[in-house]
């Protein structure tokens, strides 16, 4: 990809935005705007007894609370699978004696670079959770073939939520 003109225009607590201009093909020069965001990672908790730990969070951006995997932000050089089990911990109270990747997605690739790493939690035992001062959330423990109704009816509507209900659909079977 080429590329001219790359200003920040602007740097927040969590996000960053990049405009430049890039050259698309044969038609020419561009202006683009890019949400610059150091991704993160969100684990789907999966019980020996076949169901699920959604969390119930608030989300101020579309003004409601969803239902949703646990996740959070990668601090700067955090290994994905370390902030997978981190977030877990902090929000869910739970542990994991294993995880394992279940790829990633690109949440709006037309205007965020953001890349979220989805994991699989399986073993899991019951620790004390510690969310953020700034976090709103409560736990729902629900059968996995609940979720993943809820995620094809639309109850569910977080993206990385969905992927990594379908994907672990995959995964184990």
């Amino acid at each position: 990809m080429q590329t001219k003109n790359r200003a920040m225009l602007f740097n927040g607590l969590v996000v960053g935005i990049e405009q430049m201009d890039v050259l698309i093909g044969d038609q020419g020069w561009y202006t683009y705007q890019v949400v610059r965001h150091p991704g993160g990672a969100g684990v789907l908790a999966l019980h020996d007894d076949g169901c699920v730990t959604l969390i119930r969070q608030l989300r101020p951006a579309v003004d409601d609370f969803l239902l949703e995997i646990p996740a959070g932000r990668l601090a700067p050089g955090e290994d994905p699978h370390l902030c997978a089990a981190r977030e877990l911990m902090e929000e869910t109270g739970l542990v994991a004696r294993k995880i394992v990747s279940l790829g990633v997605v690109h949440p709006s690739p037309g205007v965020f670079d953001e890349v979220v790493h989805l994991y699989l939690a399986t073993g899991l035992s019951q620790g004390e959770a510690a969310p953020e001062a700034y976090e709103e959330i409560s736990c729902q423990k629900l059968p996995f073939d609940q979720a993943l109704a809820m995620a094809a009816d639309g109850s569910i509507t977080d993206g990385k939520t969905i992927v990594a209900l379908l994907r672990a659909q995959r995964h184990l079977s």
